[in-house]
């Protein structure tokens, strides 16, 4: 029973294998400007050599420039820190520990940084660094803070440079690789496609390496067991990851709504063909929209922290227009909650209007209720921008 289930599953995974021509036109068609997250492993960063392969990082970096001038949001997430040390420092025999590591990333962290900024500049596009580490992630308030810093950089027109803190990580707070920590990065951004560049070409029903009749799958709506058995480990070498995190990442990734693309790096204009929607890899199709999971999760997730009570003006706002809930439309603040919590919001007749996400603490809430947006800094001495509940945030009952 079971190897039928896996047979099932694994022959509708190759019947997307050839899509259909009308679909592709579809996903040609369209003009939305997404946010898009790209992950360089560091076989492509090296082309599969002990250095930084520096000529097709300037083509990757011109793709990238490309989607900026379509009007797409980029978020790079880098490997290659360990690669780049090793490469600066003359390739030295150190010991295999992880202080070893640590002393290549903290190396060769800046050395890549340096690449990237400069190549961006070719461009014209500036580069900001962001360093992470699982406890930033897991912890709500850090969580927070590294999401608001990747939207105000992608606001401003700056590409996030991402990558692991190995310098400083541990094994109890690292993420482990890079394919995991791109997903993460997409759902913070609340991304609608990342792109895992590889080695590979994409996911095959065998290991190519050793099987002339494995084929390609082209597209994937469920990943189950037998997928996961497909994949296997990092083959050049230089990495951390292989196909394994690959399909883990994709896993997370599509649960956040976020569509999920493994194709090989070194094909010529990878990035522009796939944001075109072309048939070039496997593409991993997600569940629902990220803001539909998101507001699923509000409405269905935990339970609310505290209440918050609006005027009749910032009722109609929310309910009709779709608006986001500010500090002006605020009359009351009930119960102790954390920036990041759900929270209740009524009306002054004590009805329940909707829940949402605050950008601010009960304390701080009580504090800017009533306020106009641009006075929340002068009363706060901070702000985390100018709405209470972002409409994204938001869900009307």
């Amino acid at each position: 029973m079971a190897d039928t289930k896996h047979s099932n599953a694994t022959e509708q995974n190759l019947v997307g294998a050839h899509s259909s021509s009308e679909t592709q036109a579809v996903r040609q068609s369209s003009p939305v400007r997404q946010t898009i997250v790209i992950k360089l492993g560091t076989s492509v960063l090296t082309g599969g050599t002990l250095q930084l392969d520096r000529a097709h990082m300037v083509e990757l970096v011109r793709q990238c420039a490309s989607l900026r001038r379509q009007g797409h949001k980029v978020i790079m997430v880098t490997s290659g820190a360990i690669a780049a040390g090793r490469e600066h420092l003359g390739y030295p025999e150190l010991p295999k520990t992880m202080a070893s590591k640590q002393l290549l990333a903290a190396v060769g962290q800046s050395r890549l940084i340096q690449e990237w900024e400069r190549l961006f500049g070719i461009y014209g596009l500036h580069v900001g660094q962001m360093l992470l580490t699982r406890a930033d992630l897991d912890d709500r308030e850090r969580y927070l803070n590294a999401r608001d810093m990747i939207v105000a950089l992608l606001d401003n027109g700056i590409i996030p440079v991402v990558n692991e803190n190995d310098a400083v990580a541990t094994t109890e707070i690292k993420v482990g690789d890079n394919d995991n920590l791109s997903a993460l990065v997409g759902i913070l951004a609340s991304a609608d496609k990342l792109l895992l560049l590889t080695d590979q070409p994409g996911l095959f029903t065998a290991d190519p390496r050793n099987n002339p009749d494995a084929e390609l799958i082209r597209e994937v709506h469920t990943i189950d067991e037998t997928l996961h058995k497909l994949a296997g480990g990092s083959v050049g070498g230089l990495g951390t990851g292989g196909m394994a995190t690959k399909l883990q990442a994709a896993d997370v990734a599509r649960r956040a709504g976020i569509e999920v693309i493994i194709a090989a790096g070194s094909r010529p204009g990878v990035i522009d063909d796939l944001v075109k929607g072309e048939s070039v890899g496997t593409r991993f199709l997600p569940l629902e929209s990220p803001l539909e999971s998101r507001k699923r999760w509000i409405l269905a997730g935990p339970p609310p922290a505290g209440d918050i009570v609006i005027d009749d003006g910032a009722a109609i706002a929310v309910q009709q227009r779709g608006s986001s809930l500010l500090a002006k439309g605020i009359t009351e603040v009930k119960g102790q909650f954390e920036r990041g919590e759900v929270t209740r919001i009524f009306n002054t007749k004590g009805a329940l209007l909707a829940r949402g996400i605050c950008r601010y603490s009960s304390k701080d809430m009580a504090k800017i209720a009533g306020k106009h947006s641009q006075d929340i800094y002068q009363v706060l001495g901070y702000e985390y921008g100018p709405v209470a509940v972002h409409r994204d945030d938001l869900v009307v009952i």
